[in-house]
């Protein structure tokens, strides 16, 4: 006669719910590294999954900035670290009325068995505000910067496996707000860059443009335009005087 195998009510819910769901399987398989994983690895993982990343990816920011305000088209790149922030922020805020709309409960109120790091969420799970912020992030570090950018982008990557980890999403919540991120950041860059771009050139030849362009990096003049007097040493009257001192450079 065969022996019974026991089944403890974990496992049992486990193995349950790994058939014909994927995306639930999927979440046990990533949440159950943290009941195998030794206490203080856990804690690590929440404080990267909560804070870390998100202040991570600012220090990158701001390394990225110092790189490209030396680059040839400063202003363009500084534009697009601008952009970044920014594009995160209209993510979330577009994932406000999705989150109402789909109403999808925290995975550890639907099944049992789940190592929750993090107590205390009660709002809905679809999609991640966490990967939506830190893909926005990534990808408008991306255009700024692409060595940067993939950097961010795997950044973000980790930041929705963190979250899966946690309990506290779906791997599907992941998807959606690594989705949401990538599109409102690259659907609305050409806007955000038509406007923002020419905003940093002003600012670059302005007396305070030595936050925006490092010593050495060239800085945008303007073309003097033809048939400008001979007193100006081709410099264009009509430009403002910032402008008129750097064609004088130039010249």
């Amino acid at each position: 006669m065969l022996p019974v195998r026991s089944v403890e009510p974990a496992q049992a819910v486990t193995e349950a719910a790994s058939g014909p769901n994927p995306d639930v399987g999927l979440l046990y398989d990533i949440n159950g590294i943290a009941k195998d994983a030794p206490h203080w690895a856990d804690r690590v993982v929440e404080f990267v999954g909560e804070y870390g990343i998100v202040l991570g990816l600012a220090v990158l920011m701001l390394c990225a900035w110092w790189s490209v305000r030396k680059s040839e088209d400063a202003p363009s790149a500084v534009a697009a670290l601008c952009w970044a922030p920014v594009a995160a922020g209209l993510a979330l805020l577009i994932n406000i009325p999705i989150r109402g709309f789909v109403r999808r409960p925290r995975p550890f109120l639907e099944h049992q068995g789940l190592e929750v790091l993090v107590k205390g969420k009660t709002d809905f799970s679809f999609v991640s505000d966490h990967a939506t912020l830190t893909m926005a992030l990534g990808v408008g570090l991306f255009v700024a910067n692409r060595k940067f950018g993939l950097v961010g982008i795997g950044l973000a990557m980790l930041e929705g496996f963190c979250r899966v980890y946690m309990g506290v999403h779906y791997p599907t919540d992941v998807v959606g707000g690594l989705a949401l991120g990538t599109a409102v950041t690259l659907l609305l860059a050409p806007l955000a860059m038509m406007l923002l771009t020419p905003l940093m050139r002003r600012a670059a030849v302005s007396r305070w443009g030595g936050w925006l362009v490092g010593p050495g990096a060239p800085v945008p003049v303007a073309v003097p335009a033809t048939g400008s007097s001979a007193g100006e040493a081709g410099a264009d009257p009509a430009l403002p005087g910032a402008l008129r001192r750097d064609s004088d450079l130039a010249a």
